[in-house]
């Protein structure tokens, strides 16, 4: 990255040395887009030959006024042009989050609700059932090849070599360092901290770096800095200085620069269903909705977890019984291990898990604290001297929390929800923390699917209170869907 020329007090602008990074970024963008634009193309060809093939076999249709020959690519490149108004390729929504997903779905459907339509009103005779086989490949391949395609995206961005948005942080000091900090722990995300621009008070006379984030700037010449860096995003964090007007021209200066405005609030781990925005004024009010602990929501979410885990319990009790059998074999002591955690409203229960350490693992816990790899209130070991040759396999593959159904099926537990936690760290817990407890512990959660023991101790607390505040089913099938490949990967488990 190329030094930064600081602003003093009494200068105008900023002209730090441009990053000869910035058009690799543009490139890599570009490649990106193109490569989507080529596996849409292939799945949707792929799902209309497919249906073609279904429907019709070797024999020729009948019954159409147009050749299929003609119906065929053209559904096809009415499809692609669908995706693309749908702003489907836009790089805004692309890589991160479901609104991706949700346009390439309503691209598809909307165009076959329109050769519905069309079909009908001119009596095309286009077959139905070549057009519904069409759309429901054409549909699920869609969302499988993007899925995939993201999943390499995070991989490389992780690694720090896939495209990401260069990003120029604007605000008061002790701000830019915490959006800083959020950005960076989810490198995934695709948000690359390039640069910062500080109150002109804050400015030193000589170079300056908040961590490791360049100043290339103050509030005075933001565009210009944008620009020099090769940024492609500001986002604006707090500060004092920067009043609804500043920030409203800082928006007409970017216009037609390619530099999108990005406002960070101050309001953090609200997710987006609880989040309305009203224009009041020509000021747009942010309301956030109460987190929903009871009612029929809730009602529902305990019926799910106790219908799957008795249909769990019945296809995986072959599997239960060789674990059962493989323990019993490899080390003396009981197959189950049946510990004291703390439940919803800071009631105990006993949790239940296929025993992996030895029998008298509690009390060689004191000679191993000092051996402790974790932070906070608990213990882990990568080597833990305690666990079983059969337990590292079952915890590798978390079958040791199978027999957790059980405690799901007495309502103690949810499919998902916060990791349940020991007495012992209840009675440490301060007010925030304490909030864990105001949704059912579950057997997965957001903690397993980021990471599980490689997360530190306070990005565990932030994800269970994160799950707490904004649950709802939806997320819930999301996360069991990612803890399939968390526990595949194996990633944190120790």
């Amino acid at each position: 990255m190329a030094t930064a020329t600081l602003l003093t007090p009494g200068s105008t602008s900023t002209r730090p040395g441009t990053d000869p990074s910035a058009p690799l970024a543009r490139a890599d963008q570009r490649a990106y887009v193109q490569g989507l634009v080529v596996l849409d193309t292939a799945v949707v060809a792929l799902a209309v030959l497919a249906a073609y093939l279904a429907r019709f076999g070797d024999a020729e249709p009948r019954g159409s006024e147009i050749p299929y020959v003609l119906v065929a690519p053209g559904l096809v490149l009415g499809w692609l042009v669908s995706l693309k108004a749908m702003r489907c390729y836009d790089d805004r929504v692309i890589g991160y989050g479901a609104d991706e997903y949700r346009r390439v779905s309503s691209a598809s459907l909307r165009l076959a609700g329109t050769i519905a339509i069309l079909g009908y009103v001119f009596d095309l005779g286009v077959s139905r059932g070549f057009l519904a086989i069409s759309f429901a490949l054409g549909i699920v391949g869609l969302e499988l090849a993007r899925f995939a395609a993201r999943k390499r995206l995070h991989r490389a961005r992780i690694r720090g070599a896939g495209w990401s948005r260069r990003v120029l942080v604007v605000g008061d000091t002790a701000h830019v360092l915490e959006l800083v900090h959020t950005l960076r722990r989810e490198p995934y995300a695709g948000y690359h901290v390039v640069g910062a621009c500080i109150p002109d008070a804050l400015l030193a006379p000589v170079a300056q770096r908040l961590g490791d984030v360049p100043v290339v700037g103050s509030f005075r010449g933001i565009p210009e800095a944008a620009t020099a860096i090769g940024a492609d995003t500001v986002a604006v964090t707090a500060s004092g200085e920067l009043t609804a007007t500043r920030l409203r021209r800082l928006g007409w200066q970017l216009e037609g620069t390619g530099v999108d405005l990005v406002l960070a609030p101050a309001l953090t781990d609200v997710a987006g269903p609880r989040i309305h925005t009203r224009p009041v004024a020509g000021l747009p009010l942010i309301h956030v909705e109460a987190p929903e602990f009871r009612g029929a929501r809730k009602l529902v979410k305990g019926f799910v977890d106790r219908a799957a885990a008795v249909v769990a319990l019945l296809l995986l009790l072959p599997l239960l019984l060789v674990i059962a059998l493989a323990i019993k074999l490899n080390s003396r002591g009981p197959v189950l291990f049946r510990q004291v955690r703390v439940g919803q409203g800071g009631r105990e229960f006993g949790v239940y898990k296929f025993r992996t350490m030895v029998v008298n693992a509690d009390a060689l816990l004191a000679e191993l604290a000092a051996r402790n790899e974790t932070d906070g209130l608990l213990f882990k070991m990568r080597d833990d001297p305690r666990v079983t040759r059969i337990g590292r396999l079952l915890r590798k593959w978390s079958l040791d929390e199978l027999p957790q159904l059980v405690n799901v099926l007495f309502g103690q537990m949810s499919l998902v929800g916060p990791r349940p936690p020991l007495p012992s760290e209840v009675a440490r817990y301060d007010g925030d923390v304490a909030r864990r407890l105001l949704v059912k512990p579950g057997m997965t959660g957001l903690w397993q699917v980021s990471g599980r023991s490689d997360l530190s101790w306070e990005d565990g607390i932030r994800l269970d209170l994160y799950y707490v505040e904004n649950w709802s089913l939806a997320a819930d099938l999301t996360i069991l869907w990612k803890t399939v490949g968390a526990v595949v990967n194996g990633r944190g488990a120790y």
